[in-house]
């Protein structure tokens, strides 16, 4: 293998294969990035069997293709190169006994290369009927949900979103059992088959990272076991996480006995200020409580001192209520909705507490509260 190629062009495709490339992984060929050149131009691979991420220059964007090959290299090390090196043209060459030889104008390195048979085969097939969503629609989803996922290793099945989709309809769901975040989305086309899977919360943050044209769209290929995304000359797989997500449609009621409207900022902004006296012991605990045509939030730190904060209520309410949540998952939920009102729906003080935006249904939050002494 031998050719030539801009420092910024390589850069950038090695800024994406880096991602499938975790640091606590043990083997190490998983630390390694694969290229793989064509007269077509060049792969470049990474997987960590968690992930896979390939991506393609076409030769078009190659200075100079001379030897067409394939190598296997320590990923960190060319990744910290490359990085390191001037914006000018790089000659990247395969010499004997398995060694990459890498040099400008004025630098030159030498890596040991890995055996190209010992890369796992990645499989990237793509399915026959791709579910084709907007780039901005799908970060959307992602932001607008994967901070509900739990961090806890004891129940994997909630450490992922769960994405179901039926007909023309796309359910994105993930809780932690305190709190649950949902983002409907209406599809173009109706899918044949029903879809139910857990897409783990690290790859899709590892997905929102690759998703930097908003102009694109990006292709799902959905299987028993994986998801492939395909957008630009990018292809991520995913695997699934296995087992069933819990069944949350009965965690949402259709009724409620008192509905409040706020200013989402101004809500928002009162949390924050109210939450500066509150401590992680104590679940970052506000108060809630209302007074028909205002709420007062409040906390205190018995050793420090209390807050109280005022609001103006959009709408009057027919009943009172006082509840108590934990500021933290309050505020990350309202930072999911791009509006300027927000709802708040109540069963009592000790049901969970829903949000939506007045104007659309296709977001949901909610929270469980926390019992007051």
């Amino acid at each position: 293998m031998k050719f030539k190629i801009k420092q910024t062009i390589l850069m950038e495709h090695l800024n994406y294969v880096i991602r499938g490339i975790s640091t606590k992984n043990l083997i190490p060929i998983l630390n390694c990035i694969k290229f793989e050149l064509t007269n077509e131009g060049l792969y470049l691979m990474s997987s960590d069997n968690d992930i896979a991420i390939k991506t393609f220059i076409p030769s078009n964007k190659i200075e100079n293709i001379e030897v067409c090959g394939e190598i296997v290299v320590s990923g960190r090390y060319i990744y910290d190169i490359i990085k390191k090196l001037p914006n000018e043209i790089i000659n990247i060459e395969e010499v004997m006994d398995f060694k990459l030889y890498i040099t400008t104008s004025k630098s030159s390195f030498t890596l040991n290369c890995n055996d190209v048979n010992d890369f796992p085969q990645l499989d990237l097939d793509e399915h026959q009927n791709p579910i084709i969503l907007p780039t901005k629609v799908l970060k959307n989803i992602i932001n607008q949900t994967i901070f509900a996922t739990s961090t806890q290793e004891s129940r994997p099945i909630l450490t992922g979103v769960n994405i179901k989709i039926n007909k023309n309809k796309m359910e994105c769901t993930a809780t932690d059992s305190y709190r649950l975040s949902k983002k409907i989305i209406i599809l173009d086309k109706e899918i044949e088959e029903s879809i139910d899977i857990i897409i783990p919360t690290r790859n899709l943050n590892e997905l929102k990272s690759l998703l930097l044209d908003d102009s694109v769209d990006v292709e799902l290929h959905i299987f028993n076991n994986k998801i492939i995304f395909k957008f630009n000359d990018i292809v991520m797989m995913s695997r699934l996480i296995n087992g069933s997500f819990i069944d949350t449609t009965s965690l949402i009621p259709d009724k409620f006995l008192i509905e409040m409207k706020v200013n989402l900022q101004e809500f928002f902004s009162a949390i924050d200020r109210a939450s500066l006296l509150t401590s992680e012991n104590d679940k970052n605990t506000v108060k809630l409580e209302s007074e028909n045509d205002n709420i007062i939030l409040s906390s205190n730190i018995p050793e420090i001192g209390n807050v109280t904060e005022k609001i103006d209520l959009l709408e009057k309410i027919s009943e009172n209520i006082t509840i108590a949540f934990s500021s933290k998952y309050m505020m990350d939920a309202l930072k999911a909705f791009d509006c300027e009102e927000i709802k708040l729906f109540f069963n009592g003080e000790i049901k969970p507490i829903i949000l939506k935006n007045p104007e659309s249904d296709d977001l949901i939050e909610l929270i469980v509260p926390i019992r007051m002494g």
